[in-house]
Formats: C-alpha cells, sequence, structure tokens
C-alpha cells in the first residue's frame, strides 16, 4: 500500500467508457465509496445526455448528473491538483484516450492515478498486444507506466503509477491455478471450462446475447482460441515463476452475469485434497475477497459482489480447481477499485466490502 491518503477529502473521480455494463458497475460502486467523488463520465458519443436515463436503476446515486464529452472532462482534470482515472472504455479505444489524458495532466501537474480494465495496457510489450489483438497498439510508449495483476497475486505496492485489470475470466483462471504454480504441485499444463454470463458479451445486441436464443441454451465458443489464454500465460507466469501451457474452452451460461470455472491439471506428486485446500488457504490469507471453502462455489454466492469462492478437490495424480466470480465486479470494476484503494493509500476493502445479495 502506497501512503495513506487523506481521508477527510474525497479523491476527484473519473470514468471512460460511459454507457457499457462495466461502466455502469463502476458508477454504482464509486457513488457508493466513502473516499471517492465521482466528478466526471465520459461519452463522446451521448454528452449531455442524463446518465440514469442509461444506468435507470442509478438515478438514486447520480440524479441528473450528466455525460461529458472529452474536451469538457479534461478542462474538468486540469482544474484539479488530484485526479483517479477508470476507464471502461473498449480494447483498442483507451490506450489512446488515456495517453490524451495524461498528456493532458502531465501539462498541468495534476496527479493521477488510472486503473485500466480493457486488455489495452495487460500486456508487457506492443507486440505481444498486437499479436492477440490484430490491431497496432494506441500508446506504446506508455505501456511501462502500468503494471498488469490481479490484486491478490501482486501483494506489494504497485510500482507503477497506473494499473491495468486482467479480465473477467483471466481473474477466476489465474485464482484458481497460480497457487499450485507457484508450489510446483502440477505438471505445467492446465485445461480449463470456463461458463460466463451474457454481461460477458456486452451491452450490445448479438445474437448470443439475443435472450430467446440465450436464454435455456449452453454452448462452447472460441475453444482453444480465445485471447485471455495468453493473457493468462504471461500473468501467470509473473507471479510464479512457472511458464503453463493453458487450454481453454469458454462456455456462455443462460444467466445473465458471474462467472464459473474449473481448471484440472496433473500433479507433479501426490497432494491430498486436503493438502491442497491447505495450498488454496496460505495463498490467500490475508487477502479479503478471498474465500476458500470444502463445499463448491456457487456463482450465487458472488454474484454482484467483489468476492472471488474457490474449492478444490484432488484424487492424488489429478486436481481440479473450482472458482466463481463476478464478471462485472471482481473481474472488472471491483478488482479495479481494489486497485485503485491500493494506489491512493486507502484500506483494500474500502467501497467494496457489501456481500452479494445471494437471490439473483
Amino acid at each position: 500500500m502506497r501512503k495513506r491518503q487523506d481521508t477527510t477529502q474525497q479523491v476527484p473521480t473519473f470514468i471512460l467508457g460511459g454507457t457499457g455494463y462495466v461502466a455502469g458497475e463502476l458508477l454504482r460502486l464509486v457513488s457508493a465509496h466513502p473516499y471517492l467523488n465521482l466528478s466526471a463520465i465520459l461519452s463522446d458519443s451521448q454528452p449531455g445526455e442524463i446518465v440514469s436515463s442509461v444506468f435507470t436503476h442509478l438515478f438514486p446515486s447520480l440524479k441528473d448528473m450528466t455525460f461529458s464529452n472529452l474536451e469538457s472532462f479534461k478542462f474538468k482534470i486540469n482544474a484539479i491538483p488530484q485526479a483517479l482515472v477508470l476507464s471502461a472504455a473498449p480494447h483498442g479505444v483507451s490506450a489512446a484516450l488515456i495517453d490524451d489524458i495524461l498528456a493532458t495532466a502531465e501539462s498541468v501537474d495534476t496527479q493521477i492515478h488510472i486503473v485500466d480494465i480493457s486488455a489495452d495496457f495487460r500486456y508487457g510489450s506492443a507486440a505481444a498486444y498486437e499479436a492477440v489483438y490484430k490491431h497496432p497498439h494506441g500508446a506504446p510508449d506508455r505501456i511501462r507506466e502500468f503494471t498488469c495483476a490481479v490484486p491478490e497475486h501482486y501483494m506489494a505496492a504497485p510500482a507503477t503509477a497506473h494499473m491495468a485489470h486482467p479480465g473477467c475470466f483471466a481473474t477466476a483462471i489465474l485464482l484458481a491455478t497460480v497457487p499450485f504454480m507457484q508450489q510446483n504441485s502440477i505438471e505445467p499444463q492446465w485445461f480449463v471450462a470456463g461458463i460466463t454470463g451474457s454481461t460477458g458479451s456486452g451491452r450490445a445486441p448479438t445474437s448470443g446475447t439475443h435472450h430467446p436464443q440465450r436464454h435455456s441454451d449452453f454452448y462452447a465458443y472460441n475453444a482453444l482460441v480465445h485471447r485471455h489464454a495468453p493473457e493468462v500465460t504471461a500473468l501467470a507466469s509473473a507471479a510464479s515463476g512457472v511458464t503453463a501451457d493453458y487450454r481453454f474452452v469458454p462456455h456462455s451460461g443462460p444467466f445473465a452475469r458471474g462467472i464459473h470455472v474449473t481448471a484440472q491439471a496433473r500433479l507433479q506428486h501426490s497432494l491430498s485434497t486436503q493438502d491442497a485446500f491447505d495450498v488454496l488457504t496460505e495463498a490467500y490469507s490475508g487477502c479479503p475477497f478471498v474465500h476458500v471453502g470444502a463445499s463448491m462455489p456457487h456463482i450465487k454466492d458472488v454474484v454482484a459482489s467483489n468476492y472471488a469462492h474457490l474449492s478444490v478437490i484432488s484424487d492424488g495424480e489429478t486436481i481440479s480447481v473450482m472458482c466463481a466470480i463476478d464478471n462485472l465486479v471482481k473481474g472488472a470494476a471491483g478488482g479495479a477499485l481494489q486497485w485503485a484503494n491500493r494506489l491512493l493509500g486507502f484500506e483494500e476493502t474500502a467501497g467494496l466490502s457489501a456481500p452479494a445479495p445471494g437471490w439473483t
């Protein structure tokens, strides 16, 4: 954690990519955060529109707040000594926006921290990013200013002023697998099946998110070629020192939000279920948002919260690790706020400790 921020004054907070599902969760969480003050939401497509006309459920918190265009957004940042920016802009868009905002802040000496939820700063080089996303990086000179990790796998004080959060599937897979790589417990190959709700596909309607198509259906997509796999490989290696092969098959589930992953690997040496349980509990000791339990994780127990539920079973030769998270919170907006809290010197749990509703 950095030097503790003065909590008597709230930090002005700005959100990029203001009309998507993740942005909606950022708005909900920031508006209730004890140490953050929601100052502006960028939407170049809907500047001047009332935010609660897009997110009706947030009217009690946002009232008549309107979306800002980029110029007014930057003007507000220019006028203050400190700012937090949370980016939910799409990959391929976020980096250029962030570069522009950082250049503006630097020109007037505004102290600024950015947490990016897009994929734009998850890789250590522009070449690695471009190999996966097949287009040029929007701000390659800024990559060195960001660190990307799951908060639970990077417990030291952040080494950079800005952070990037892994993808939602990546978050769940990393939480499930990294502890066993750190202990050299497994052969370096994981077979992972993951299921996500329809909000993981974004707000724009597609055939895969259309209710008559998605309801009561279940199917795999992008089997063995999902773009989170190379991201997971790189981040798991950084967290554990082991480079593993991840064979990942994602599935679309008939629910709106939540992710469940099952990761399976062969053991290097015999490990009982209790031993495996101990590996997880030791790895996440002191991590307030990770619960390791004997019962199998349920997405209903984590949806709309920043908590991750993990369990594990072993037959002595093979290990299976299960993880459930909310894709929009722990896998995106909530994880980003964890990083923001640490960058600003707040308690990591600030604004994030509410449990899941349970009956979603």
